[in-house]
């Protein structure tokens, strides 16, 4: 009888419109006059795992606003990624890339290529995280020279920033879909 009328303490949590992983945490240090001042570097990915993704970096003097930072500028930093059904089945939820890629960042480039139905996100490290939060469920990835976690995932954003579907390519080249297949 006492509550009848009052706010719950709490406000319930709003559900959060993407998820995220943080990919790395690096200590960086600048040397001064006095020593060393440490600071951290993290990056965050963040998708909906219906297709939207984004990544961020931010740095700080304590590794929990570090990665806060870096989580805004993820969101900020949200694009849709074109993704096409695996299987042509009703009710088929596999999703894979519509094309072979090659995305490349400084000395690391990362290779996608489509998967059969039930391969699995074939792929490790941070590869494998931008992927699962993109929503790709079949995928064949290797990352091929070096395997910096910042270089892996901007590598792996350009491939998948030069994904193109068929009706794409079709409109490119003003063509029917039907012509192409």
């Amino acid at each position: 009888m006492a509550n009848e009328g009052r706010k719950p303490f709490r406000k319930p949590r709003e559900p959060k419109e993407f998820d995220d992983v943080v990919v790395s945490i690096n200590r960086v240090s600048k040397t001064v006059k006095g020593g060393r001042r440490m600071r951290f570097s993290a990056l965050v990915v963040v998708g909906d795992h219906k297709g939207r993704i984004g990544f961020g970096m931010g740095k700080a003097a304590e590794v929990p606003d570090a990665i806060k930072k870096a989580n805004e500028a993820a969101v900020k930093n949200v694009f849709r990624v074109q993704l096409v059904k695996n299987n042509k089945e009703a009710g088929a939820n596999n999703l894979t890339v519509p094309s072979d890629a090659i995305g490349k960042h400084g000395a690391t480039s990362v290779v996608l290529k489509p998967a059969a139905p039930g391969t699995g996100v074939i792929a490790g490290g941070a590869v494998r995280s931008i992927l699962e939060l993109a929503g790709v469920t079949d995928v064949l990835s290797k990352v091929i020279g070096s395997r910096t976690s910042v270089n892996i995932v901007y590598a792996t954003i350009d491939a998948l920033a030069k994904m193109r579907t068929v009706d794409d390519v079709a409109k490119l080249r003003d063509k029917k879909v039907s012509e192409i297949r």
